[in-house]
C-alpha cells in the first residue's frame, strides 16, 4: 500500500522525530516500502549574509547530511530501503516538492503537542496536511504526566 514514505525531520529536535521514524519503519516493513528522511535548511537571510562565512550554506548542508546519516544508521531500517535528502527553503514548500520528486505516497511527520495558537497542528504540519498530494500521518509527541 505505501511503497514510498517521506519522513521530514527537524534536526534541532531529533527526539521528536523518533516516533515518526519508528512508525515509518513499521509501515515500510509491512508493505515492503522505502523510507526517505528529509531535512529542510532555512535560507540564510540577506541581512546576515555579510556576517557568516562564504561557505556557510555548504557547512550547514554537510552538517545536516552527517546528522541524517547518523539518524539513518540508528533507525533500524535496512540501508537498501532508506535514503535521505537535505533541501533548502521554506519547510512545507520543500516537503511538498520532495513528495513530488520521489513519488511519495505517504508522509509521516511529527508534530508538537498543540498550543492554543496552533491547537490542531503546527503551522508547517498544517500546511503539509492541507496541500500534500498524498496521505499524511501526523504522529504526536506524547507527554505523559507522571503524577
Amino acid at each position: 500500500m505505501f511503497k514510498s514514505i517521506l519522513v521530514p525531520i527537524d534536526l534541532v529536535d531529533t527526539a521528536l522525530a523518533q516516533p515518526a521514524i519508528a512508525t515509518a519503519a513499521k509501515l515500510a516493513d509491512s508493505y515492503d516500502g522505502k523510507v526517505r528522511l528529509l531535512h529542510v535548511l532555512a535560507i540564510t537571510p540577506v541581512m546576515l549574509a555579510e556576517y557568516v562565512p562564504a561557505d556557510f550554506d555548504d557547512q550547514q548542508r554537510q552538517s545536516a547530511e552527517a546528522a541524517l546519516a547518523e539518524i539513518a544508521r540508528t533507525s533500524g531500517i535496512p540501508a537498501q530501503r532508506l535514503s535521505s535528502s537535505v533541501r533548502q527553503g521554506g519547510i512545507y514548500h520543500e516537503i511538498l516538492e520532495e513528495v513530488e520528486a520521489v513519488g511519495a505516497d505517504l508522509i509521516v511527520m511529527s508534530s508538537h503537542r498543540p498550543a492554543m495558537r496552533s491547537y490542531f497542528l503546527g503551522s508547517n504540519a498544517g500546511h503539509v496536511v492541507r496541500y500534500a498530494p498524498c496521505s499524511v500521518l501526523v504522529v504526536r509527541e506524547l507527554h505523559i504526566d507522571p503524577s
